[in-house]
């Protein structure tokens, strides 16, 4: 069935109109019409059978049936702070991890960052590309939420604001601590289990030995990914994939 994302609020007596792209994707690209059938999901975890009751030119009404939770919505919510890499790349990033099942993402302005978003006006316009990528990615793998992708933000306001349970900075120099291994302790030592987790990756050439110091000051760990060198829209993905497996996000 074709899924669609809607604002909660929009939704009113089980009753929510839809325009826009969705409208000309429904009526003109999938050609349905009144009394065909869509699923509809609020954005906030909860999915709908929907028949469509009205039609207009660029415009749609649906009558929402007995809603349930988004099964494509995992439990544990990741937060990737993904330092920006060059040209096209934080499309892919951004559009894999949601499918994965990444919460929120945070691009990252680290002293290696080569991309320059300093001019507001430009990083608005990047945010709300990132933003639309994140929505398809999330309609098309059936997630119940659109993830979050903020305002880029530089490393020291990111270390200093985070709150997850867990954080944890990918370094290629760490040699002892894998991610399994940190997993396992902190639950174990914690006596529950964490599902609120940050992760930090850097961009093309790692952070720097000075951002790495700031970051354990203040409460994160250096994680391994393993003694290959993984670039920088890859390494993310495989921590995601890692993370849900061992959550038990896969089953």
């Amino acid at each position: 069935m074709n899924r669609f994302f809607v604002e909660a609020d929009r939704i009113r007596d089980s009753l929510v109109e839809i325009t826009g792209e969705d409208a000309v994707h429904i009526l003109r690209v999938l050609r349905l019409g009144v009394g065909d059938l869509i699923e509809v999901c609020d954005g906030a975890g909860m999915d709908y059978p929907a028949t469509i009751i009205k039609t207009n030119k660029n415009w749609l009404k649906v009558k929402l049936g007995e809603g349930g939770p988004s099964k494509g919505e995992p439990h544990t919510r990741v937060t990737l702070y993904q330092g920006i890499p060059k040209s096209s790349k934080m499309d892919f990033v951004i559009q894999k991890c949601v499918e994965l099942g990444v919460h929120r993402i945070v691009p990252l302005e680290t002293a290696r960052t080569i991309t320059d978003l300093s001019d507001t006006k430009k990083a608005s316009k990047r945010v709300a590309r990132w933003q639309k990528i994140a929505r398809e990615a999330a309609k098309q793998s059936k997630r119940g939420i659109v993830p979050t992708i903020d305002v880029p933000m530089t490393f020291f306001q990111a270390i200093m604001q985070a709150t997850h349970c867990a954080k944890i900075l990918f370094w290629e120099d760490e040699r002892e601590l894998d991610l399994k291994r940190y997993l396992d302790e902190r639950d174990s030592k914690d006596k529950i289990e964490c599902k609120d987790i940050g992760i930090i990756i850097g961009p093309e050439g790692g952070l720097d030995d000075q951002e790495v110091q700031l970051a354990r000051e203040n409460g994160w760990d250096t994680i391994t990914l393993g003694k290959r060198i993984l670039r920088t829209e890859t390494a993310g993905m495989a921590a995601l994939a890692a993370i849900m497996f061992y959550m038990g996000e896969m089953k």
